[in-house]
């Protein structure tokens, strides 16, 4: 191990020998058990010569540890990559390294962003620095969802890290009466349109009276997309950032699987990108499909 170390991760060539994956995968439970080090910290190093640049993966499975992942290392990523026992794979707090991160739109639902005072969807505790190393743990490509367009992506993952509470409520003869409705634009650059919502303390005055969301939708869009809607509204990133996917907004829900979108947050998408929209035409099925949904429910904040 020493060795592969040495000569992997220090800028040297690339080693001439491959170390087997199996060999590493073959350790016997009483091992683990009498080096309690290695359960969730289990670094794993598969140098195969023609490996892929810059990072490749394959799925195995530990009788002592469980689902584990197995890496290829490539001298184009210069950060450890590490895989736990639950599969979870972490890497260097590099953005470089990162697949996605927390917009700077997305910045409101974070308590640490001034914009999170004057927000009425979810507002989390945990910082966007945790908060985005948690969710790089758990991303994996092939459980993105398809989005409303090409660029738009959904990745759900368990809600196990935060206090987040559902949102949505459906519209009862008794609450009807406590629904509110304002024009509000989401930033200075958007045009604003007519929202409603239940307030919070109104239907929730203890936050205790919403279930804790069993999931959070992570909408994801595009480097290329977030790059062309900062160029058209003039409006600034952050800086330098290469990360393929951007977190544009977080849901709490208890299912997972996408909610329709608000049909006013998808008459905003067909807006062009200088009103704060994607450009995105209305598509009517899915616009139908919101309204059976939204008609009966409403969020709340």
């Amino acid at each position: 191990r020493k060795r592969h170390h040495k000569q992997g991760f220090t800028g040297s060539p690339t080693p001439t020998r491959s170390l087997p994956t199996r060999s590493l995968l073959s350790q016997d439970p009483p091992q683990i058990k009498r080096n309690p080090q290695m359960r969730g910290q289990l670094l794993l190093f598969a140098l195969p010569r023609n490996c892929p640049p810059p990072l490749s993966g394959v799925s195995s499975f530990h009788p002592a540890v469980g689902p584990l992942r197995s890496v290829c290392w490539s001298p184009l990523f210069s950060s450890t990559v590490r895989t736990t026992a639950r599969g979870l794979t972490t890497m260097s707090a590099s953005s470089g390294d990162k697949a996605m991160v927390v917009d700077p739109f997305c910045f409101r639902q974070f308590e640490e962003s001034e914009a999170s005072a004057s927000y009425k969807g979810t507002v989390f505790s945990t910082s966007i620095a945790e908060f985005e190393e948690i969710v790089n743990a758990r991303f994996d490509e092939s459980k993105l969802a398809d989005g409303y367009a090409l660029f738009c992506k959904h990745l759900f993952v368990a809600n196990d890290f935060t206090d987040a509470r559902v949102n949505v409520l459906p519209i009862t003869k008794e609450n009807e009466g406590m629904i509110r409705t304002k024009y509000e634009a989401r930033n200075d650059k958007e045009l604003p349109v007519l929202t409603r919502w239940f307030p919070r303390e109104l239907v929730a005055p203890d936050p205790t009276d919403l279930p804790v969301a069993k999931y959070l939708d992570l909408i994801l869009y595009s480097r290329e997309q977030i790059n062309k809607e900062n160029a058209a509204m003039n409006k600034e990133g952050r800086d330098g950032e290469t990360a393929p996917w951007g977190i544009v907004s977080i849901k709490a829900q208890d299912v997972d699987r996408e909610l329709p979108m608000t049909p006013v947050t998808a008459m905003r998408n067909a807006l062009g990108k200088e009103h704060g929209g994607s450009g995105v035409p209305v598509d009517r099925e899915a616009y139908m499909e919101a309204y059976e949904y939204w008609r009966d429910h409403a969020t709340v904040s």
